[in-house]
């Protein structure tokens, strides 16, 4: 699966992804500093899913309706490292057809799916 994972991904999580066999694009390493609007089109340009941690890409997606090809959003406040890794490779994997188009957010205790209104199916 192709991905690109903006700034706010810790970069533990990038490496345990990568090693998983996912190809990620990390905004830190090739454009650091850029909009969350660029990120976001980017990604979309791509045909990617958008991985972050930045709870404005949801602004984004609902409010302002900006196009994606689907968006993680990374809630996991009180999980180790190692817990976050193995979260959002397992969300990969097992959920791997229902996260295109879809508002995804990894918590602790949950995953949630969501596709926005204006959502392509």
């Amino acid at each position: 699966m192709k991905i690109v994972a903006d700034e706010s991904v810790d970069q533990r999580i990038i490496d345990r992804v990568r090693l998983a066999g996912h190809e990620v694009v990390s905004i830190a390493d090739a454009a650091p500093g850029v909009a969350d609007e660029w990120v976001l089109k980017h990604a979309s340009g791509m045909d990617t899913l958008l991985l972050t941690a930045d709870k404005d890409f949801g602004e984004l997606v609902y409010r302002q309706r900006l196009a994606h090809c689907g968006v993680i959003l990374l809630r996991q406040a009180g999980l180790s490292i190692s817990a976050r890794c193995d979260a959002v490779v397992s969300v990969l994997g097992s959920h791997a057809n229902e996260l295109a188009t879809a508002f995804t957010v990894i918590a602790p205790d949950s995953v949630r799916i969501r596709r926005p209104p204006h959502a392509e199916a």
